[in-house]
């Protein structure tokens, strides 16, 4: 049983990060056009798009409205509308304890968790209404499961999103578009070796291995495909165990 994703369009934000790139790379390998958005590293985007032969690349600040709709236009006007959007892209800052957060980084991480969601799907999702088909993906973390000390930016808008997605996925369902997120653990990579990663890890996993980036792309090209086409509003952790939703 084959992922076949020809005939679709594919947008990945954040595409030219260590995971974005992978997951570009995956859907385009299911048949899929791929939108590579970046917003700085022009360069790496580039060397993207020279590997995915029906791909575009295109700049935004996707926690800007005015970035949002410009970089659907732009995408529309070079490969299609697209009709599977990857909200990959977060921005990076150190973390700290709770009463040493800087305000600013828990205004970031809302603004590129929370916001970036919405603008997305307000720029996106009409067009899959009226095509009646359409999957919204967006990547969360296992890290809103566990709420460890110093996280608390980064999960307060990784938990405001994942609200926001659930009733999107109510909203917009009867339409043919399915809303989902794919948390993933750590993960490593040639460029992101396991060195780093937090003391005693692995204990707690019960695969017992790092995650891997493909890893992480294999499920959104799965959601991505019409092999999900009956799964919605769900929350999969991909971290080897680490984390696991209750009923």
């Amino acid at each position: 049983m084959d992922i076949d994703l020809s005939h679709h369009i594919a947008l990945v934000t954040g595409a030219t990060g260590e995971l974005g790139c992978v997951m570009a790379r995956t859907l385009a390998r299911c048949g899929a056009s791929v939108a590579i958005h970046y917003h700085k590293n022009a360069d790496r985007a580039a060397v993207l798009s020279k590997e995915i032969p029906r791909s575009c690349t295109v700049s935004a600040d996707v926690t800007k409205p005015a970035d949002v709709e410009r970089m659907r236009n732009e995408v529309t006007g070079r490969l299609g509308a697209p009709d599977i959007i990857v909200n990959n892209a977060v921005i990076q800052y150190q973390w700290e304890r709770v009463l040493k957060q800087s305000p600013q980084d828990y205004r970031s991480q809302f603004e590129s968790c929370v916001l970036h969601n919405v603008l997305m799907a307000q720029a996106f999702v009409p067009g899959m209404i009226a095509r009646k088909w359409g999957r919204v993906i967006a990547i969360n973390t296992e890290c809103a499961m566990q709420c460890w000390p110093g996280q608390s930016a980064y999960v307060s808008g990784k938990r405001g999103m994942d609200g926001v997605l659930r009733c999107l996925a109510k909203e917009v369902g009867e339409h043919g578009i399915t809303v989902n997120q794919v948390a993933p653990g750590w993960t490593v990579s040639e460029n992101r070796p396991a060195k780093g990663r937090p003391d005693g890890y692995l204990n707690a996993v019960p695969l017992k291995r790092w995650g891997l980036e493909q890893d992480i792309a294999n499920v959104v090209a799965f959601l991505a495909s019409d092999l999900a086409a009956y799964i919605t509003g769900a929350y999969i952790p991909v971290c080897g165990g680490n984390v696991m939703p209750s009923i």
